[in-house]
């Protein structure tokens, strides 16, 4: 294999897990699909604050709007609460602010890794070298596995010490960090966030899986 032919497989291959991942997030993303399900789990906490269920959908519905949305900071803390209060205080706006910027550096990524993935199916094929193309997809998807196995271990076992590094990776000090009385937490207790690790994690899996065996499979018959 010619080297640049060998590091453009490799980079493909790498690609692969973080691509998928981040396929993962965005299909949890996918408006009201997630909350509205996660939260008629039995067993879901229920807020000891007051919110009800409808409440719980309402707020996470704007939320999340917030995150995928092209709105200013300042149409979240205009959002208020029946008692007239703001939904959000200071320091739960400054940080859905982060957690927006993240979000959307995140697709911009994702859109680029997108491109490379088709891309470089494109070159394949005009260069005859699809066989190599399928089995760097296939490699990638086998590596997926590994890293979402060592994931889901965490999660299992210390999702709190796995939640805590996440956030001090993505976010500056200690800005999230919350009371349980502050809405945050109210509407996203750390259950939600740990079935949402294990669902990510299941459909990466799946996604994997496929890209694994039927991208060899096409790289046999190529």
């Amino acid at each position: 294999m010619k080297p640049l032919t060998y590091l453009g497989s490799l980079l493909l291959t790498l690609a692969v897990p973080i691509f998928l991942i981040m396929t993962s997030i965005r299909i949890l993303l996918i408006p009201y699909i997630y909350t509205e399900f996660e939260y008629r789990l039995p067993g879901f906490p229920p807020d000891s604050y007051g919110f009800s269920l409808e409440d719980r959908l309402k707020w996470s519905k704007v939320s999340f709007d917030y995150l995928l949305n092209d709105q200013p900071l300042t149409w979240l803390a205009n959002q208020k609460l029946p008692n007239g209060s703001p939904l959000y205080i200071e320091s739960e706006l400054s940080h859905m602010l982060d957690v927006k910027n993240l979000i959307q550096s995140m697709f911009m990524v994702w859109w680029g890794l997108l491109a490379l993935v088709i891309l470089s199916g494109l070159a394949s094929w005009r260069l005859k070298q699809l066989k190599g193309y399928w089995r760097a997809l296939s490699n990638g998807g086998w590596a997926t596995l590994g890293l979402i196995a060592a994931v889901l271990i965490f999660v299992v076992i210390s999702f709190d010490w796995l939640f805590t590094n996440f956030h001090r990776i993505f976010f500056t000090g200690d800005t999230w960090l919350f009371r349980f009385s502050d809405t945050l937490i109210r509407l996203f207790p750390i259950r939600f966030w740990q079935d949402a690790f294990i669902w990510m994690g299941l459909v990466t899996i799946i996604a994997a899986l496929l890209l694994g065996y039927f991208g060899r499979q096409l790289a046999k018959r190529d």
